[in-house]
């Protein structure tokens, strides 16, 4: 075997351009699958971390009605349950749930000021630290709420670090007071959600895909002061964190069967809790993404047909020119097998060259795409290996016929043969 791979790449090297030519294809062919395959993993990575962030394992909990969420103000409380702190322990005790918080929202174009200074489009959030900790807030300035803020109604609030940019443009928050709906709160904390991974959104539609809605950020005060701005005590929505991203379906199916349960009206256009199931989400989204560019794999294997084609015709020649070398080693006494081993590991050896060239090509092709339509790329080893496997196999194939043809050669014609 060492002996016909040897000779192998004597042959390769005496014939350089034409083996070159021959190899041509299975490198374009090999090329062109790494970097389809290298685009289409980058692609449902990035999916999956921007739907799921990066073992951020949070599932949102809404009201939904007729397939729309409800907002806080629309929900009847006399048809939704009120949370309460134990219905909160027992949905904690469900399996795949780690915590569990309740939170009023309310989206404002105006209300909020500071001074005569005002931001449009902002989120009032009415929660408590349980929902800063499931939504990844990290204290940048001041502190979180304290067990007094609850227990003695403080007027506090905390803010999200963009709306500390942009209504107080560079004065720290921290003891500043704000109206809100001309009630004064002190900003007692400034939060900003951690960089769990690189959300990388390129228009309007991921937006919306990725987030659902468009704001400036959020005030966030105690939720038992919910009532003291808006005057009403309604039924609130939820966030879940499961206890690992696998288990974060069953959580929040857990979680929205758990609050149905106590749902009074059972109309078809009634509001229920629904969990958005963000890795069925995932896995639709990177079935269409892997659906459309498999049929890009089917083209660029076209390619590696007429590459087998050419190393076909090839070995097909050098069984021609090497007649009467074939007959001297059989009158010497090479066996059919012998013949026959030569010339397919001489295939075989020719196209892993041509497969190893191709993968090369391929990921220098992947980083090139990558940077010239700003996708992501994420090389695949098991893609890699695969391509260097089956471009052997593609020798075998083709070559399979030329080495036939070599070894029924009849000695006594190959040595007359001019």
């Amino acid at each position: 075997m060492l002996e016909n791979i040897r000779l192998s790449f004597q042959g390769i090297l005496a014939h350089k351009m034409r083996s070159f030519l021959t190899m041509l294809g299975i490198i374009i062919g090999i090329a062109s699958i790494i970097a389809i395959v290298s685009t289409i993993k980058g692609t449902s990575d990035q999916i999956r971390r921007n739907l799921i962030g990066n073992g951020n394992s949070k599932v949102e909990v809404s009201m939904m009605q007729n397939g729309y969420k409800v907002s806080v103000s629309e929900a009847d409380s006399t048809k939704i349950p009120i949370l309460t702190d134990a219905m909160v322990e027992e949905m904690e005790a469900l399996p795949g749930v780690d915590i569990v918080a309740g939170y009023y929202d309310s989206n404002v174009y105006s209300g909020v000021y500071y001074k005569d200074k005002s931001v449009e489009g902002l989120n009032i959030l009415g929660t408590d630290n349980r929902y800063l900790e499931i939504e990844d807030y990290v204290v940048t300035k001041g502190r979180k709420f304290i067990e007094r803020d609850f227990k003695e109604y403080k007027n506090v609030c905390i803010v999200t670090r963009d709306i500390a940019t942009s209504l107080f443009e560079g004065e720290n928050p921290v003891d500043k007071t704000i109206e809100i709906y001309g009630i004064p709160f002190t900003v007692v904390g400034v939060v900003a959600q951690e960089d769990n991974f690189d959300m990388n959104v390129e228009s309007v539609a991921e937006w919306y895909t990725y987030f659902g809605t468009d704001n400036a950020g959020a005030v966030i005060i105690p939720k038992v002061l919910w009532q003291e701005l808006f005057a009403f005590d309604k039924p609130s929505n939820l966030v879940v964190r499961a206890d690992s991203v696998e288990d974060m379906s069953t959580a929040g199916k857990g979680v929205s069967d758990y609050m149905n349960q106590f749902i009074k009206t059972e109309t078809d256009d009634a509001v229920t809790y629904k969990a958005e199931d963000t890795l069925e989400k995932a896995r639709e989204l990177q079935e269409l993404s892997n659906s459309t560019n498999s049929q890009l794999i089917w083209i660029a294997s076209i390619s590696l047909l007429v590459g087998g084609i050419g190393v076909m015709n090839i070995m097909l020649v050098s069984v021609t020119e090497r007649t009467r070398e074939i007959g001297l080693k059989k009158a010497l006494g090479a066996r059919k097998g012998v013949i026959l081993g030569q010339f397919l590991t001489e295939a075989a050896v020719l196209t892993s060259l041509g497969g190893l060239i191709g993968v090369g090509a391929g990921i220098g092709l992947a980083f090139i795409i990558s940077k010239a339509a700003e996708v992501p790329v994420s090389i695949s080893v098991p893609a890699i290996a695969v391509s260097v496997i089956f471009s052997m196999v593609i020798g075998i194939l083709f070559g399979l016929l030329p080495s036939i043809k070599a070894s029924n050669l009849n000695p006594i014609d190959a040595l007359r043969y001019e």
